[in-house]
């Protein structure tokens, strides 16, 4: 599991361990990267338990506290250690500088530092950990910018951005303990998952080699698996109809913060994440099944509290009850943010999402609810096109017709873009060429059956715990010392026996990295084939998660050029 447990234990090791060495009241320092990293898992008390008492921005400016030792935590990159530098040189800030990498520190960036202001660095060590941890089996490279680094045809950084996000996967691997086998998914049109996947090998086999244990570390049992976001382009723009897809999908959540005006009149806000078990517990959920269990949820509170007619069924009532039983405010507060994001997911779904969803389930599937083939696209289409729906629902039901047909006309494009209104910004269409899909041509290229409307990665998940992934398709990179099988009997690491479902579960893993962004859907197949197949962790991961809306717009910025803002750089011994 990627949980915080593994992050904390990893920078337990190294920065608090050390910390605790030294009785001198710290100062913290950060750059994004690691800001975000370290908010993951650690909270305030804890750094001031460590005798951490400030935590600034390793890029602003600072007043000098020459009595306090100073901690960097930041990425190996040539910005940071200028920063650095610029914190000792001409007078130092602080007392001591203990420096601590997230990843392996090049030759010629390590010597300039040491060389301008080594007399003051007391420690410095590289701790490995430079991905960010989403959720319990998710993970992201926290660059959204890889999108257009890779598609773009005007991209100057294509590689470089190929050879980042390797670095940062041999972090996860690392951290993970595990050395993997290798597959991706062969394409004729796009070479990013092989060109990521030879990276990704080299990369790995160096990391291991020069290990500080004396041994060379033997493949693991697991398996790391790796995409083009065009592998599948119908399910990132999808209406999703379970909670959490669909919260993120049609409510405006940033940085997994839900903001609400709650009854009062008051502006409020919850984090969506996983220390909210209600959430945890919903999120994978249909909002059917959601909506069904919130009154549940309230009667049976509202029955312990001795409500007699425990009819609190919404938001209004809810809060009537909350104003006058104040110890039961605090025990209603989790369940009052999901009976609120929840209404607001319902309120979409009833003005237009619900018949939305018919058009789009009927081209995705190829077939009505009766199982009966759509034989004419267009007349499902159309209904869409006629209604005042929004631009990008449009956008997004002519794009599901188009990858129905496998590509359609130039004059047809043509009049679809006009339906939609975008004769300004036909980008949002064409622009998905670039991420190898047919979007005027037709061709006979076979794709994984949609019929069930299932992410085309869960196929994958479940084809390659049973070992009938076609080796064709999938070309081994790197292969796993033995064979997967779907009995479940795939052996643990050496030195290891298996002797339950979860010890086996922990023993094998398969990780999935889709190159340009994950959807809130594919990363619930991985917590269902995890649950279903009882063999595997699985894994998934991305450069950054993607929304139906963001990902339209990222399509449409592809047309233009060199991005200009950070994108994070990690070096490593290969």
């Amino acid at each position: 599991m990627l949980s915080c447990y593994v992050l904390h234990t990893g920078i337990q090791d190294t920065i608090i361990t050390d910390c605790r060495n030294s009785e001198v009241w710290k100062v913290l320092i950060l750059d994004a990267f690691t800001t975000k990293l370290l908010s993951s898992c650690c909270k305030m008390s804890d750094l001031m338990s460590e005798k951490i008492t400030i935590v600034e921005d390793l890029f602003k400016s600072r007043e000098p506290v020459l009595e306090m030792k100073a901690i960097y935590f930041m990425t190996p990159t040539a910005k940071c250690v200028d920063a650095f530098i610029a914190d000792f040189k001409p007078k130092p800030k602080y007392k001591a500088a203990y420096v601590y990498f997230t990843d392996y520190c090049p030759d010629d960036l390590f010597n300039k530092m040491r060389q301008a202001c080594g007399k003051h660095i007391r420690v410095c060590k590289e701790i490995n950990i430079s991905f960010m941890p989403q959720e319990a089996q998710v993970f992201t490279c926290d660059n959204p910018g890889a999108f257009r680094s890779i598609y773009s045809p005007k991209s100057q950084d294509k590689m470089k951005t190929l050879e980042t996000l390797a670095n940062q996967l041999v972090t996860l691997c690392a951290t993970l303990d595990e050395y993997p086998g290798i597959r991706y998914k062969k394409d004729g049109n796009m070479e990013n998952a092989k060109v990521l996947a030879e990276m990704v090998d080299r990369k790995l086999a160096a990391h291991y080699q020069l290990d500080d244990s004396s041994k060379k570390k033997e493949k693991t049992q697991a398996q790391l698996l790796i995409v083009d976001r065009g592998f599948d382009p119908v399910t990132p723009i999808l209406h999703e109809l379970t909670y959490q897809a669909m919260a993120y999908d049609l409510i405006d959540i940033k940085n997994d913060t839900y903001k609400y005006k709650a009854r009062d009149g008051l502006e409020k806000q919850a984090l969506l994440n996983e220390d909210d078990m209600l959430w945890v517990n919903l999120r994978h959920q249909h909002i059917a099944e959601v909506s069904a269990q919130i009154p549940k949820m309230v009667k049976e509170i509202s029955a312990s509290k001795k409500q007699p007619d425990g009819k609190v069924q919404c938001i209004s009532n809810l809060a009537q009850m909350m104003k006058k039983m104040p110890a039961f405010r605090k025990q209603m507060t989790e369940k009052t943010i999901h009976l609120q994001l929840a209404e607001d997911c319902m309120k979409h779904f009833a003005n237009n999402v619900e018949k939305l969803c018919k058009a789009e389930q009927d081209l995705a599937v190829g077939a009505d609810v009766e199982g009966l083939k759509v034989k004419d696209p267009m007349r499902t289409l159309l209904p869409v096109l006629l209604n005042p729906y929004s631009k990008h629902d449009k956008i997004r039901a002519v794009l599901l017709y188009i990858f129905s047909l496998n590509g359609t006309t130039e004059e047809n494009l043509n009049k679809l873009i006009e339906h939609v209104k975008i004769e300004e910004e036909p980008e949002y269409i064409q622009n998905w060429k670039e991420l190898g899909e047919n979007v005027v041509s037709r061709s006979q290229e076979e794709r994984y059956n949609l019929s069930r409307w299932i992410p085309t990665i869960k196929d994958v998940m479940e084809d390659v715990v049973e070992n009938k992934l076609d080796t064709k398709e999938w070309p081994h990179q790197s292969e796993c010392p033995a064979a997967w099988n779907g009995s479940g009997a795939v052996s643990a690491r050496q030195k290891h026996k298996a002797s339950t479902q979860d010890d086996r579960r922990t023993g094998s893993r398969l990780i999935i990295f889709v190159i340009g962004g994950i959807s809130f859907s594919e990363m619930r197949c991985a917590y269902e084939v995890t649950r279903a197949m009882k063999t595997c962790e699985v894994i998934i991961g991305s450069s950054h998660i993607t929304t139906p809306t963001v990902l339209l717009d990222d399509i449409k910025a592809l047309s233009k050029g060199p991005m200009e803002s950070f994108t994070l750089e990690v070096e490593t011994k290969a």
